[in-house]
């Protein structure tokens, strides 16, 4: 048994626990970046932006604070600002103040914002099929998913209750 610092022993991965860390790891990777080069190669948009509009076309309002759509997205809340700018340049998205607190600013998606989703919908479901679902034929989808949810929320950037 290994010792991690000063905690329990633990038990070392088997040969099969290491080979699926390996392979998600380099999933984990790879996905998104063949998600994103497909989406720039056929729309011009980065899987970031498209994420971002995704995530406003569902809130209520499409409306969500900056701090919420950059949680949403697992993105850093400068990160979320320089995306909201670009969409912003297309006029994709608007930025208002809050009308809670009237502190913090919203993100709000355009008619012009969910038209581009839109359009851009059949290139980002093509390849996710391509890259993912196409590979997952044989397996336990709502196993998978929901082992996948359990270990994604135990990280410290992950909201358990929301789907990403």
């Amino acid at each position: 048994m290994a010792r991690a610092g000063r905690g329990p022993a633990v038990a070392p991965l088997s040969a099969g626990e290491e080979a699926f860390l390996r392979a998600w790891s380099r999933a984990a990777l790879s996905v998104p970046r063949a998600l994103d080069a497909d989406l720039l190669a056929g729309q011009g948009m980065s899987l970031s932006e498209y994420r971002a509009l995704m995530y406003l076309s569902e809130a209520p309002g499409r409306s969500l604070r900056m701090s919420d759509l950059a949680s949403a997205c697992t993105l850093s809340l400068s990160g979320m600002s320089r995306i909201v700018s670009r969409l912003e340049a297309q006029g994709l998205v608007e930025r208002e103040r809050a009308s809670s607190d009237g502190r913090g600013l919203n993100a709000v998606l355009t008619d012009a914002g969910l038209g581009r989703l839109r359009r851009a919908w059949p290139t980002h479901l093509a390849s996710v099929r391509r890259h993912m679902m196409d590979h997952l034929s044989e397996l336990d989808l709502p196993a998978v998913t929901a082992a996948v949810r359990r270990f994604a929320s135990d990280t410290p950037c992950a909201d358990p209750q929301q789907e990403v």
